[in-house]
């Protein structure tokens, strides 16, 4: 499989201690572009694939900022829309404490069907997308529900993160939109310990059962592994042992990992090992995609 991986979703500027200290004593920060569905396509172009991302980014320093940094990472970042009447979102890593967000009324917030409809679908192989869409608010959930109507009709795979942020939404209000994209997606990632969380289901195993028609199915379960579910059969690969910085962006890399081995169609054990490979790398850092690409990245795929 060829073509260009199209994630479309918030980007925010993200500030992070440059070490695994807490923002009340950390002496040194660094600014840079951080949101779940560019971090894939960052992963993705990483890896040699093409990558494109859209969305909306406020007409401020920190929008540029983001685009800029966004670009460097080999995203095509060409059909951005500015929007000069709201700002661009921000969210500062705490490490060890979580994540502290400032996006209310941003920019990607106000995401909408003309948004969807103006997206260039041309050379697109996956169209990935995530749950945190539907839960800001404002117009972006209808922009989701069209994006992703656009790709089904153009019969383009939709890639959905389930993606449950508890400081968005509950799970009570999360669990049956989300598990609606969900079965709406071609390729669905979700952890374990998510679902437990959004459905009371306890094992990969459930999982599959609350999503028996979604072709490609990945149950993500922490240190201990992950596995796909698709009409070949059930596939498990084992987690990469690693001493964890900072945990946040580890579900980005591995969707990253794992979709840039599908656009070179890899088998399934050879997806799974190499989503595992891009989370080990970002589980060492304080950044939600490494700065140092590995000299051995390229043994990451076949």
């Amino acid at each position: 499989m060829t073509g260009i991986l199209l994630a479309a979703g918030e980007t925010m500027a993200m500030i992070t201690p440059l070490t695994a200290a807490p923002v009340d004593t950390a002496d040194v920060f660094r600014v840079d572009a951080g949101g779940a569905e560019s971090n894939v396509a960052g992963h993705v172009a990483a890896l040699g694939h093409p990558a494109r991302w859209f969305s909306r980014l406020g007409d401020d320093a920190l929008g540029r900022r983001v685009a800029g940094q966004l670009a460097a990472r080999g995203i095509d970042i060409g059909a951005v829309v500015v929007d000069p009447a709201h700002r661009t979102g921000l969210y500062v890593k705490d490490p060890g404490r979580g994540v502290h967000y400032y996006r209310d009324g941003s920019a990607a917030s106000h995401l909408d069907a003309g948004d969807a409809d103006a997206v260039d679908l041309e050379g697109v192989a996956v169209v990935h997308v995530s749950g945190i869409t539907a839960a800001l608010g404002g117009t972006a959930p209808v922009f989701l529900d069209r994006l992703i109507e656009r790709a089904r009709a153009a019969g383009i795979p939709v890639s959905f993160d389930v993606n449950h942020r508890a400081a968005l939404w509950s799970a009570e209000a999360a669990a049956p939109v989300l598990l609606g994209l969900a079965r709406r997606a071609d390729i669905v990632f979700v952890g374990r310990d998510e679902a437990e969380t959004l459905w009371g289901i306890a094992t990969a195993a459930d999982v599959r059962s609350m999503l028996p028609a979604v072709p490609e199915l990945v149950v993500k379960d922490g240190e201990i592994g992950a596995t796909v579910y698709e009409a070949a059969g059930e596939t498990f690969v084992a987690s990469a042992v690693v001493e964890v910085v900072e945990p946040v962006g580890a579900g980005d890399a591995f969707a990253g990992g794992y979709l840039a081995a599908r656009l070179s169609g890899a088998p399934a054990e050879d997806r799974l090992a190499a989503g595992h490979a891009r989370a080990a790398l970002t589980l060492q850092t304080t950044g939600d995609v490494p700065d140092l690409i590995a000299d051995t990245e390229s043994e990451m795929l076949p």
